[in-house]
């Protein structure tokens, strides 16, 4: 099959887009305090009374909305929309440093210093002596160089022993947080040999749920719910799915069809309200064939 021509309007974003990436390589770190002096200025006492108002706490739903904004333009292909929200996400970066600035905590150039720093210390097969033959090695060495680092930290703030799995943030949405904890268990060679495992595990936290159900323990019900979740959630992961991701396009996929049903239904003079369960099976089989499926009320 011949491939589907660009319009004009695509091939022009297009290169409006490698002009816009050449021409800001040379200038990145002119770019970049251009941004914190930006900042710095809206946060000042004559700045925006928005940007001055604002905390950590209060932009916390920005930092998470603009992370997933960034993760949809890059599933469009859109590579004019994947660069503005990378900046979207990036001048949260840049408010969080300020407001720690403006409190003496630490500003912008400690983040990037620690990051580049870790990012160095965290890859010796590339700066350092130690080699690794493939990114299989690559992940056990950073495990391994994380647990030196948790373990250090812990001696000098005298804390409790450090664990593989620290670090997993619990504000994480649940699939996140579970896609890491079994992630981070795994690289140490705690996992299932093959999918039929995880496969079986699903089944077994299916039927344990199901008893449960049965039983009519609210508390237990729940319990089995999240047990059956987490397999699912470790069986995305062994197949090398995040989770959260295969839940989006899930539940784009979902609102789709249900509103092709609604389309449908008021097609026939309904509202998807009153048309008949029965009815509303069939419905639902014609979107699943597309949008636009013809209707088998007419």
């Amino acid at each position: 099959m011949p491939k589907k021509r660009k319009s004009s309007t695509q091939r022009r974003a297009r290169r409006h887009s490698r002009r816009q990436i050449k021409q800001g390589h040379d200038s990145a770190g002119k770019w970049f305090e251009k941004l914190v002096k930006l900042q710095a200025r809206l946060r000042a006492p004559d700045g925006c009374p928005w940007d001055r108002e604002q905390t950590h706490m209060t932009l916390r739903t920005y930092l998470i909305e603009e992370a997933y904004e960034v993760v949809e333009a890059l599933e469009a292909g859109d590579d004019l929309k994947f660069s503005e929200e990378l900046g979207d996400l990036l001048l949260q970066v840049v408010f969080h440093a300020d407001i720690a600035r403006d409190e003496r905590r630490f500003d912008v150039a400690d983040v990037i210093q620690g990051i580049h720093d870790k990012m160095v210390r965290r890859h010796p097969h590339v700066f350092g002596e130690r080699r690794a033959k493939d990114a299989k090695a690559v992940l056990k060495n950073w495990e391994k160089i994380k647990a030196e680092e948790r373990k250090a930290k812990g001696q000098k703030e005298q804390a409790k022993p450090a664990s593989l799995l620290d670090g997993v943030s619990h504000a994480l949405p649940g699939t996140m947080e579970g896609f890491q904890l079994t992630r981070r268990a795994a690289r140490i060679g705690f996992d299932w040999d093959s999918t039929d495992g995880v496969l079986e595990k699903l089944g077994e936290e299916s039927d344990e749920l199901k008893k449960e159900i049965k039983s009519g323990d609210t508390l237990r019900i729940e319990e089995e719910t999240g047990d059956l979740l987490f397999a699912a959630v470790n069986l995305a992961r062994f197949l090398h799915v995040d989770p959260e991701i295969a839940l989006k396009k899930a539940n784009a996929k979902f609102a789709t069809r249900f509103k092709e049903m609604e389309r449908m239904a008021r097609e026939s003079g309904r509202e998807l309200v009153d048309v008949p369960r029965a009815e509303m099976e069939e419905l639902w089989e014609q979107a699943k064939n597309g949008p636009r499926a013809a209707s088998a009320l007419r």
